[in-house]
């Protein structure tokens, strides 16, 4: 791979990321969030499925099973789950991705509290530079009130499930190859997409050019080709070089958001988000110090 293409690699990655929550914005008028995540999951385990047995992937042992389900449960049951429903209730897409975008700093806080890990002073403050974020982002009470209270519960639904689910699976599930314990995550997670389905939704789906669109894009551009990068540039960066990464997500999707569906976030929003991502980017930068004390 060339110099030039190592090098697009993260910039791509947060681009494609970024891409996730337009997805969701444009297919989610025409169908129920469960219902439209419990499809993506079918298409996306066919894909995998067929990409883990021409590669021969070795199937994880039964503990391992139990770990990737686990994980994928928090990891893509909550996360998406949770920032799938906050779009469907009106909850801005920049917004769905702000609050998940601060799982870095959630980290952190679980991290010292019940992990025993030193957080630095330049992580602390980052903590306080996002707590004072969030209500900045939050002021304007159009913002706020162009979601349901649903919306909002499930936006920090997701922010919990990412952070969670991520120590989980930093812990557990090392070993597991990325596909074939990626597989056993989504059969995992589609199978509650689909039970919730049928216990909340009608399950009614318009298809049309949007939402074929949308969907074809999260299941082959986001679920396949994303996380593919994703493992990538772990594999060749530390890690919180690559968490670093996220904190440029939310405002790369604010952008998408307000070019393609006119979402409009006033001067101090905007400052607020600039402050979360200081905020995150500080967490990670007294992560790194740490780590090479």
């Amino acid at each position: 791979m060339s110099r030039m293409a190592i090098a697009a690699a993260p910039a791509l990655f947060v681009l494609l990321w970024s891409t996730g929550f337009i997805g969701a914005r444009f297919g989610l008028p025409y169908i129920e969030p469960l219902t439209f995540l419990a499809v993506r999951m079918v298409f996306v385990v066919a894909i995998l499925g067929a990409i883990a047995l021409i590669s021969r992937t070795r199937w994880p042992t039964g503990a391992e099973i139990g770990h990737s389900l686990m994980a994928g449960a928090m990891v893509h049951g909550l996360y998406l789950g949770g920032v799938f429903t906050a779009i469907s209730q009106g909850v801005p897409a920049g917004i769905s991705a702000l609050i998940p975008g601060l799982q870095p700093i959630l980290t952190s806080t679980i991290a010292n509290r019940f992990m025993g890990e030193t957080v630095t002073r330049m992580q602390w403050l980052g903590l306080v530079l996002g707590l004072i974020g969030v209500p900045l982002v939050l002021h304007n009470r159009e913002i706020v009130a162009a979601g349901s209270a649903i919306g909002w519960i499930a936006t920090f639904v997701s922010l919990i499930g990412i952070t969670l689910g991520t120590l989980y699976q930093k812990r557990y599930c090392g070993p597991i190859d990325w596909r074939a314990g990626n597989l056993v995550q989504y059969i995992g997670a589609g199978t509650l997409f689909w039970l919730g389905s049928f216990g909340f939704e009608t399950r009614e789906i318009h298809w049309n050019g949007e939402l074929i669109f949308a969907m074809t894009w999260l299941v082959i551009v986001l679920s396949i080709g994303a996380v593919g990068l994703m493992y990538w540039l772990i594999r060749r960066s530390a890690a919180t070089g690559f968490a670093s990464l996220f904190y440029l997500v939310p405002a790369v999707t604010a952008l998408f958001a307000y070019f393609l569906f006119g979402e409009k976030l006033d001067a101090l929003s905007v400052a607020g988000m600039v402050v979360c991502a200081v905020g995150v980017f500080l967490v990670n930068r007294g992560a790194a110090k740490s780590e090479a004390d």
